[in-house]
């Protein structure tokens, strides 16, 4: 049995009608806005989604504030495990009675607060960049907390501890500012 020659296939132009490119883009589901409000050129870029969603707008300073407390917190790890007892003086304006080996884990657990910092400073990611900041926050805190309570058992208020506390409560303003601004989701225009 001889097979019959099929007929010349007739191309259609898609490019030039109009009406039949927006039926395929219809079918496709490209081409209309999607539930963020986004309008997908391709089905490509509908699938891997916009990279400008995942893009960081982060707020005004908040790389020098990380660097600048990267560079505080390996400097105060490094005094209080090198000279703990010069460290424990200039706050407490006392000399150290005991051993200094709470103040050398002390040190030990800033300079792992300095890695986080320093690693915070380097990256791209926010969640990254918001943890980096949550843990100088609760760092922050703690320390006021800590710091506040020996203070009131000793009974003294020396001017190194008042500047210590000072300056942790506006470390602390500071570094949740940044938290919050990070984490807000912006508008979209």
């Amino acid at each position: 049995m001889a097979s019959k020659p099929h007929p010349p296939l007739m191309k259609k132009h898609s490019q030039t009608d109009l009406i039949s490119r927006l039926k395929s883009r219809k079918i496709l589901g490209v081409g209309g806005e999607d539930d963020d409000g986004e309008v997908h050129r391709s089905k490509i870029s509908q699938m891997l989604g916009n990279e400008m969603k995942f893009a960081v707008r982060e707020p005004i300073g908040l790389r020098v504030w990380i660097l600048i407390s990267a560079v505080g917190f390996t400097v105060m790890a490094v005094m209080a495990l090198v000279f703990p007892n010069q460290l424990y003086e200039v706050v407490f304006e006392e000399e150290l009675s005991t051993t200094s080996i709470s103040i050398r884990l002390y040190g030990g657990a800033l300079l792992s607060l300095a890695l986080i910092m320093w690693n915070g400073l380097y990256t791209a990611e926010k969640i990254v960049i918001q943890w980096t900041l949550l843990s100088e926050a609760c760092y922050f805190a703690v320390q006021f907390l800590v710091t506040s309570i020996t203070l009131m058992e000793i009974g003294i208020l020396p001017n190194g501890a008042i500047l210590l506390l000072l300056s942790r409560v506006l470390f602390l303003v500071v570094t949740m500012s940044y938290y919050y601004h990070l984490g807000r989701k912006l508008k979209k225009i």
